[in-house]
């Protein structure tokens, strides 16, 4: 059998700490689903990181900065996806959106070289991205358009934008006793969850220390996000297992290893205010809906 090509190992950026380290995993039934379980990165969920664009954020292209990781534009995970954004995108208006006259004349979605539909890149970025010295404001304007309605982001923006920096993968398991169950991971998008191509990324921030030491762990302020992936039972029970890990008076088993040497060991209540973030953009694609039960 062919082996499958070894990728020659790359040094991080100065900033950025190396892909391999002891994490701490969690497994837990789904609440709301007999034939679901969880499989939660610990490690990752109750690390100190934040999003920085616009505030330290070295973006995914050398001498891009201001694009963060917007430069290569989002690919929808479905029709309905698409059409989702679509609709939001038609409350923009020429303040709002620095390309609202180049999409009307062009289109907001285009077709890759692998037959995918995405945004369409405007500039060297994301066609929805602002620029800085726009009047509207810097970053994604379907983010700012959330914001200003008072909406979540994950409402307005692509699936693969309001979903990075998490990686949600599924996995039928058959177990010994000839049940089988769907394993869904909730984890890191490191480098590696962008493919082969994550290890040329100029910089990346999960494992950049520049982004992490936030006052908040990534759990509870991408609350809305986690809900949207794992439900609200899922997560609630995701938040006890955080606090729990949180509130040990031990050493903590596997931390971040960009996570600051003295970050707060508070555990945060998951009813806690969470302030919003800043645009946060593409990835690439998945999923939304459950994958078909294997045979």
């Amino acid at each position: 059998m062919a082996q499958a090509k070894q990728r020659k190992a790359t040094t991080p950026p100065a900033d950025e700490t190396g892909l391999d380290f002891a994490r701490a995993w969690v497994e837990f039934p789904d609440p709301a689903d007999d034939e679901q379980v969880f499989r939660c990165d610990l490690t990752w969920l109750t690390s100190r990181w934040a999003c920085i664009f616009g505030r330290g954020c070295q973006g995914i292209a050398e001498g891009r900065s201001s694009d963060g990781c917007c430069t290569l534009g989002a690919h929808f995970s479905d029709e309905e996806d698409e059409e989702r954004v679509l609709k939001h995108a038609a409350r923009l208006t020429s303040k709002t959106w620095q390309y609202h006259d180049v999409a009307e004349d062009g289109g907001v979605v285009e077709t890759n070289e692998d037959g995918e539909r995405t945004t369409r890149l405007v500039d060297g970025a994301c066609v929805f991205l602002n620029r800085p010295g726009f009047p509207g404001g810097t970053g994604c304007s379907l983010h700012t358009l959330a914001l200003s309605e008072g909406r979540e982001p994950l409402e307005t923006k692509p699936d693969v934008c309001w979903q990075l920096p998490i990686r949600r993968t599924y996995e039928w398991v058959d177990r010994p006793d000839d049940t089988r169950v769907l394993v869904v991971s909730i984890a890191e998008y490191d480098r590696r969850g962008w493919g082969p191509g994550g290890h040329d990324l100029h910089w990346w921030c999960t494992s950049a220390t520049s982004a992490h030491g936030s006052g908040e762990p990534v759990y509870v302020s991408y609350r809305p996000e986690l809900t949207e992936l794992m439900g609200e039972a899922g997560y609630a029970r995701l938040s006890e297992l955080c606090e729990q890990r949180l509130a040990s008076e031990l050493p903590l088993v596997a931390p971040h290893p960009a996570d600051p040497d003295d970050a707060a060991r508070t555990a945060v209540p998951a009813g806690a205010a969470v302030p919003a973030v800043p645009a946060k953009n593409p990835a690439v694609p998945a999923k939304k809906r459950k994958p078909a039960r294997a045979k």
